[in-house]
C-alpha cells in the first residue's frame, strides 16, 4: 500500500511525464499555437468591445473578431508575399544572366573608393579586386539561389502551410471565445501564491502584447519607410529591400542600417551624390525618428526593460528558436526579470521582517566606516 507522500511523487511523475509527451505531440504545431495565441491577446479586447456590441454574444464576437483579424492581418500579408516571391524571382533571374555584369559593377564602385578605404583593403589583403569581385558575386548568387529555392519549397509545402494556417485559425477562436476560462484554469493548477501567479500572467499578456504590437508595427512603418525611400532613389527590387529591413528591423538600433548604409555608399560611389544625401538624411531622419517614437511608446512602456535586454533577447530568440523567437525571446527575458525581481523582494521583505538583514538603516544611510 503506497504512503500519502509516496502517492503524491508518482502522481507528479506521472503528470510531468504525460505533460512532456503532450508538448512532444504539440512540436509540429508550435508555431500556429503560439500565433493563435498571441493574437489572441492581441485582439481579446476588441473581441470584449465586439461583444458588447452584439448584446454579449460570446460565440458571434469571437467570429466577428476572427473575421476582423483575417481582413487587417492576413490579407495584406498574402499580398505582399505574393508580390515578394514574384520579385525574388525577377532578381534571381537577373543575377544568374547578369553575373559578369555585377562583376562590373563592383569593379566601378570600388574605383570611386577613396585612397584611405583602399589602404585598409591593403592593410587586410583584399585588394586583389577580381577575387573579391568573383567572391561577391558568387555570394550575391547563391544567395538568390538560396531565396529561391526558399520560395519553391514554400510552394512545395503548400498542403502543410494550409493545415498549420487552419489549425491557428481554428485555435484562435477558441482562444477568442474561451481564453478567460483557459486562463483561470491554468490559473488555479499553477502551485504558487496568487500574488505571484497574478504578476506573471500579466507579466506574460503585457510583453507578448507589447512585443508583437510593438515590435511588428515598428517593422512595418519601417520596412515602409526604407521600401518608398529605395524606390524613389531608383534602387531596383524596393519591395524587397523594404521586406529585408522589416524583418532587420526586429535587431533595435542597427537593424535597418545593415540595408541602408551599403545602398548609401553605393550612391555616393557612383557619383549621385543628391540621392546619396536624401536617402542618408530619411533614414537618419524619419525611419530614426520612427524608431525613436514608435518603440519606446509601444514596446518599453509595457515591458519596461533596458534596450540592451531587448537586443539581446531578441537576437538569442531568433537564434534558438527561429522567427517566432522576437516574441519568444523578449518573453522569456521578461518572464526571468520579473520571477528574479518578485525573488528579491520576497527575500528583502522577509529579512525585513526577521531582522536578518545586514544592513541595519542607519548602515544604509551612512555606509561602509574606514578605520
Amino acid at each position: 500500500m503506497l504512503t500519502g507522500r509516496t502517492s503524491k511523487v508518482l502522481f507528479a511523475l506521472i503528470l510531468a511525464l504525460v505533460t512532456l509527451a503532450f508538448f512532444n505531440i504539440l512540436r509540429p504545431y508550435v508555431s500556429p499555437v503560439l500565433w493563435a495565441a498571441i493574437l489572441a491577446v492581441i485582439f481579446y479586447k476588441t473581441k470584449i468591445w465586439i461583444g458588447r456590441a452584439t448584446g454579449g454574444r460570446n460565440g458571434i464576437a469571437s467570429l466577428l473578431t476572427l473575421l476582423l483579424i483575417c481582413l487587417i492581418v492576413f490579407t495584406p500579408l498574402v499580398i505582399v508575399t505574393s508580390s515578394l516571391a514574384s520579385e525574388l524571382n525577377t532578381v534571381y533571374r537577373t543575377m544568374q544572366n547578369d553575373n559578369a555584369s555585377m562583376s562590373s559593377l563592383f569593379n566601378d564602385v570600388v574605383s570611386y573608393l577613396p585612397d584611405w578605404a583602399r589602404r585598409i583593403m591593403a592593410d587586410y589583403q583584399i585588394d586583389n579586386l577580381s577575387a573579391i569581385r568573383s567572391k561577391l558575386s558568387a555570394m550575391a548568387l547563391q544567395g538568390s539561389q538560396y531565396a529561391a529555392g526558399s520560395v519553391l519549397l514554400i510552394s512545395r509545402n503548400t498542403f502543410s502551410l494550409a493545415i498549420g494556417f487552419g489549425v491557428m485559425l481554428y485555435l484562435l477562436f477558441f482562444f477568442l471565445k474561451d481564453g478567460a476560462r483557459l486562463v483561470e484554469m491554468i490559473f488555479k493548477a499553477i502551485p504558487l501564491d496568487n500574488h505571484m501567479k497574478y504578476r506573471l500572467f500579466a507579466r506574460f499578456a503585457a510583453v507578448a502584447r507589447a512585443t508583437v504590437k510593438g515590435t511588428i508595427v515598428v517593422a512595418v512603418v519601417q520596412g515602409v519607410l526604407g521600401g518608398i525611400a529605395f524606390w524613389a532613389a531608383g534602387i531596383e527590387a524596393s519591395l524587397l529591400w523594404g521586406a529585408l529591413m522589416a524583418f532587420l528591423s526586429l535587431i533595435p538600433a542597427v537593424g535597418t542600417a545593415l540595408i541602408w548604409v551599403p545602398a548609401a555608399i553605393y550612391l555616393f560611389a557612383t557619383g549621385l551624390l543628391l540621392k546619396g544625401i536624401l536617402l542618408t538624411l530619411w533614414f537618419v531622419v524619419v525611419v530614426g525618428l520612427s524608431d525613436n517614437l514608435l518603440r519606446p511608446l509601444l514596446v518599453g512602456k509595457d515591458i519596461r526593460m533596458p534596450d540592451w535586454l531587448i537586443l539581446i533577447a531578441t537576437l538569442g530568440g531568433l537564434s534558438v528558436y527561429g522567427i517566432n523567437g522576437f516574441v519568444i525571446g523578449p518573453l522569456i527575458a521578461a518572464l526571468f526579470v520579473t520571477c528574479w525581481n518578485y525573488f528579491y523582494l520576497a527575500d528583502s521583505e522577509k529579512r525585513r521582517i526577521t531582522g536578518d538583514d545586514p544592513l541595519t538603516p542607519g548602515q544604509k544611510e551612512a555606509g561602509p566606516t574606514g578605520d
